[in-house]
């Protein structure tokens, strides 16, 4: 996707740095908030997804409580955390409400997104925000997270999170005009980097660490952050949050910033991961019907087109689907274990309740977690 065709982005990730939220480590920026916000109703008003990943937490905590410094002990961070958070809810949630929108808290650790069950669940959650035309804002829970499961940052959030809904668009709003062929407060003839790819080699000399203090992000976590993005076909931008319009101007197509550019279209990246990244854990045989659905629309698969299922596959697992003569036909993530697939085989999402004491998802492997092989 080049600039041009942002105007074309469904999806859109938004994430704002901790410096800029709080300006500075002064407390919440609340005008500045209240224009990036305002951006974001003009994108819902043309029809778009927008997941906002705030920063800031930490940072607002600080300035209630009159530091100065960052703490170092983890307790210390996470106490100022779930301070900071109490003032990020309320000025989002008031802002958005001044545009008819609502928003919604979501917090996660990366134990969330690594094991299987609890990301469909977190994408689940998102996705039905969404379709409630909800603002999901989306934070590290920094008041449970251990050291050995942090983001590290909120830029791997945030592309873990474009990721996770699949979306078009990265934008990393900083404190910095974008990534520059050198340090531009040392050297004055640095230039902005406008284009490049993701795995451009030059991106790893040029990229250096963050200097305001307050967040754990420089340029490297944001150039990482692209290349983890890149992996579902997202590209992404790093730019300056105080630039007038930036969100705005961005999706129109203006020259601003830096955009890194995934080296693979969505479609072959999903893919890439569903066949690399994860083991099979099981097999499911579909009938004709099924495998017609699937290869000629496109369509989730239903309990109602299996035969039999077997393996040992849990909620989140990776299952392939073969016909009735053994071929593959495609794999995805399964909503169901083994045992519960097997009893609803050859049933309709009506029955599950009956079957299985309870009614979760409709689908056994939705669309959007399944490639066709």
């Amino acid at each position: 996707m080049n600039r041009n065709e942002f105007v074309n982005a469904k999806r859109v990730v938004v994430k704002i740095g901790s410096s800029l939220l709080t300006a500075g480590g002064r407390g919440l920026n609340k005008p500045a908030i209240a224009s990036w916000v305002e951006q974001i109703a003009t994108l819902k008003q043309q029809g778009k997804d927008v997941v906002l990943v705030s920063s800031g937490a930490v940072a607002e905590g600080l300035s209630r409580l009159g530091l100065k410094q960052r703490p170092k002990t983890l307790h210390e961070l996470q106490a100022a955390a779930a301070i900071g958070q109490m003032g990020l809810v309320r000025v989002f949630e008031n802002k958005f409400q001044k545009h008819g929108l609502h928003a919604a808290q979501v917090l996660l650790t990366h134990d969330d997104l690594s094991d299987r069950k609890r990301y469909l669940n977190a994408r689940s959650t998102l996705l039905a925000l969404l379709d409630y035309q909800v603002i999901p804002v989306v934070n590290e829970n920094d008041t449970v997270a251990t050291d050995e499961i942090r983001f590290g940052d909120n830029d791997t959030l945030g592309a873990l999170v474009a990721n996770l809904v699949e979306a078009d668009l990265l934008i990393i709003l900083t404190d910095q005009q974008g990534l520059f062929d050198a340090d531009p407060s040392i050297n004055p003839e640095a230039c902005l980097i406008e284009e490049a790819h993701v795995n451009d080699s030059l991106l790893d000399e040029v990229a250096g660490e963050s200097r305001s203090g307050l967040g754990r992000g420089g340029m490297y976590t944001k150039v990482s952050a692209a290349r983890l993005a890149s992996r579902s076909g997202a590209g992404t931008i790093i730019v300056s949050g105080d630039i007038e319009n930036v969100i705005t101007q961005i999706i129109k197509g203006e020259q601003l910033g830096t955009h890194l550019m995934p080296n693979i279209a969505p479609l072959a990246a999903r893919k890439q991961w569903l066949a690399g990244q994860l083991q099979v854990k099981g097999r499911l045989v579909l009938d004709d019907g099924a495998v017609k659905v699937l290869k000629g629309n496109g369509k989730s698969l239903l309990a109602i087109g299996v035969k039999t299922a077997s393996g040992q596959s849990k909620r989140g697992d990776l299952v392939t689907c073969v016909d009735l003569q053994g071929k593959e036909v495609a794999r995805g993530l399964i909503n169901y274990n083994v045992d519960e697939t097997l009893k609803i085989a050859g049933k309709t999402s009506k029955e599950f309740e009956a079957i299985l004491g309870y009614d979760d998802d409709e689908e056994l492997i939705h669309r959007d977690n399944m490639v066709i092989v």
